[in-house]
């Protein structure tokens, strides 16, 4: 069983940084994923960023790149976002995901366990 803890989230000026983190127990293949989605009031979740398990691949989605980075702590065994030039339209809450398959991780039905979220706002 996998269990994901994210924490990180807050309220911050446009152009300031957070780092979210989320903590994964349980184990699965190098090859499988983590991600990042995040869900805004009435739209759809979107893919942020994601990485293996092993750590050697990560892919960031195009309105993010440049401004966010995903990265894995082995010794840790926490996911972390680095969020940097934030944005009011980033402001929306959340999740982290484990156990994707790697040909899908930009789909949400590709990942088999979820955090609970965290809140992230991004207004002056």
């Amino acid at each position: 069983q996998v269990q994901l803890v994210e924490s990180g989230g807050g309220l911050v000026q446009p152009g300031g940084s957070l780092r979210l983190s989320c903590a994964v127990s349980g184990r699965f293949f190098d090859s499988r994923r983590v991600a990042w989605f995040r869900q805004a009031p009435g739209k759809e979740r979107e893919f942020v960023a994601t990485v293996n398990w092993s750590g050697d691949s990560t892919y960031v989605e195009d309105s993010v790149k440049g401004r966010f980075t995903i990265s894995r702590d082995t010794a840790k065994n926490t996911v972390a976002l680095q969020m940097n030039n934030l944005k009011p339209e980033d402001t929306a809450v959340y999740y982290c995901a484990a156990d994707g398959r790697d040909g899908f991780y930009s789909r949400p039905s590709a990942y088999a366990y979820w955090g609970q979220g965290t809140q992230v706002t991004v207004s002056s």
